[in-house]
């Protein structure tokens, strides 16, 4: 087959949940023969340096980025208070993007176009009109459910009517967009029962998030044990209001009381005022790093104190296949076919993350248990060619259909 992604963001470097969903589903489709092409919105303006597995990946599909500017300016959002729409989507759309993107269609002949995400449905009529493709749209969250939750985690009423008014009109331009697709694939049975809900027509299937198990290779000998750590992306509002509960309620445990354990904080786009959380010896903010997988691999239990959000936590799944025993709310690990106590920790308030730390860092050999058991569920259900596959007889199903 002949493939287009679509993706509101440059997928390099592999540093983050969504980069690393559209990489693997790429890497997938290529090992199984299919010809992959890639056009990305650059909105961050990248200028990275390609680690190896970027420039292989890269040389085995056709890529195009186009930058794009998503700044929006005081008088913009003022602006949008009047409006139906939101400019967190708005933003994306730019009309030149769009005028190359028509050409491209014109030019080359696609038989499946994936949408990787809310942000580029923007574009879904323009593509409707200028190509035959049978189109995809991947929901890697349930937009609005994510504002929604920020909403009701908020004291202040400003703020609380503000993120409630953003979810209500994202619902309303995901309702209006779903059923203009051919199909939709997600990632969890909760995501699928919600588009059902919202009255969806066309075929829905779950695939799990897929990822190559060979990239992840657990070392013990080099884990310090215990020690806690949390590894995500803070410009995505859910990783960053999860976080901050948990060093508000945590801080004084870890650094003055029963909780002996280092606390270590990575990922990119750390806010500065985050440096004020980091106390010598106790906990650290180290910001992005450069290589996730060893710094996972040097760690023992990972925290997912997720708050809202949706779909399926890639870290997780990363965490897991690194045999990592990991403590996540049941939010945070929606979609995993876990087992608690078994391939993971639930843990969903203050008193149950206190009593599963505690267990957790008095008990390496537990640890190990439940870290062993989760890279086998990764093993068992999130195997890359697995997912392909079944990602291939689903783009069949809907092309024949």
């Amino acid at each position: 087959m002949k493939i287009l992604i679509l993706t509101h963001r440059v997928p390099f470097p592999q540093n983050g949940g969504y980069p690393i969903v559209v990489c693997n589903t790429i890497r997938g489709l290529v090992n199984l023969g299919h010809e992959v092409s890639l056009v990305s919105l650059n909105a961050k303006l990248n200028h990275h340096e390609n680690s190896a597995d970027d420039n292989d990946l890269l040389s085995k599909i056709n890529y195009r980025a186009y930058n794009i500017n998503i700044n929006v300016s005081v008088i913009d959002v003022a602006i949008n208070l009047f409006s139906s729409t939101s400019f967190n989507i708005d933003k994306y759309y730019d009309a030149e993007f769009e005028r190359l993107l028509v050409r491209e269609l014109r030019n080359t002949s696609y038989d499946v176009i994936q949408f990787e995400g809310l942000l580029v449905s923007l574009y879904l009529l323009a593509v409707r009109k200028n190509s035959k493709a049978k189109l995809i749209y991947r929901a890697h969250n349930i937009e609005n459910q994510i504002w929604q939750r920020l909403s009701e985690q908020k004291s202040d009423p400003f703020k609380k009517s503000y993120l409630k008014m953003h979810a209500k009109r994202i619902k309303n331009y995901e309702l209006d967009q779903l059923n203009n697709f051919d199909a939709i694939a997600v990632f969890t049975e909760q995501d699928k029962s919600t588009m059902l809900e919202y009255g969806t027509k066309i075929p829905i299937e779950i695939l799990p998030v897929g990822i190559n198990l060979d990239h992840y290779k657990p070392d013990v000998s080099k884990t310090e044990f215990p020690s806690l750590f949390f590894l995500g992306s803070l410009d995505w509002l859910p990783n960053r209001e999860g976080i901050e509960w948990f060093l508000d309620n945590f801080n004084k445990e870890i650094t003055d009381g029963e909780l002996r354990v280092r606390f270590y904080v990575a990922g990119n786009d750390i806010p500065e005022r985050f440096d004020d959380y980091d106390v010598m010896g106790k906990i650290f903010i180290q910001g992005e790093v450069d290589d996730a997988l060893e710094f996972v691999n040097s760690k023992a239990i990972m925290i997912v104190p997720l708050l809202s959000g949706g779909g399926m936590r890639v870290k997780i799944v990363e965490g897991m296949a690194m045999q990592k025993c990991i403590i996540s709310t049941s939010l945070g690990a929606e979609g995993i076919n876990y087992t608690n106590g078994t391939n993971i920790i639930i843990a969903n308030d203050y008193d149950e993350f206190y009593d599963a730390i505690l267990h957790c860092i008095g008990d390496e050999e537990y640890c190990m248990r439940i870290g062993a058991n989760a890279r086998k569920l990764m093993e068992d259900q999130h195997d890359i060619n697995k997912v392909t596959k079944n990602f291939i007889d689903f783009y069949t199903s809907v092309i024949e259909h």
